[in-house]
């Protein structure tokens, strides 16, 4: 879990080939986009997997793990398609 937690390579590849499928600057997408979609992952994931060994039957578990993914997918859905924020210049 660790090293799923701490590696932003799912991120990159889903940011990346989000924007190149549809012909957008992916770089500028996962510049602007990465630190928020691995920061929500932490919070979504370690929470939500120590109470899934700490508390849900194994029978159960696919199940729970399942219906956090519908809520995760659908965070990096919004994030990937929300217009890119221009630079603010400081004065």
């Amino acid at each position: 879990m660790l090293i799923d937690q701490t590696n932003p390579i799912f991120g990159c590849m889903f940011l990346g080939h989000l924007n190149s499928v549809e012909g957008r600057l992916w770089m500028k997408r996962i510049k602007s986009d990465l630190k928020t979609a691995v920061m929500g992952s932490w919070a979504v994931w370690v929470p939500n997997h120590t109470i899934n060994f700490a508390f849900i039957p194994p029978s159960q578990r696919l199940l729970y793990i399942n219906s956090i993914q519908i809520g995760c997918n659908v965070f990096l859905s919004f994030l990937g398609n929300e217009k890119i924020k221009p630079e603010e210049k400081g004065l």
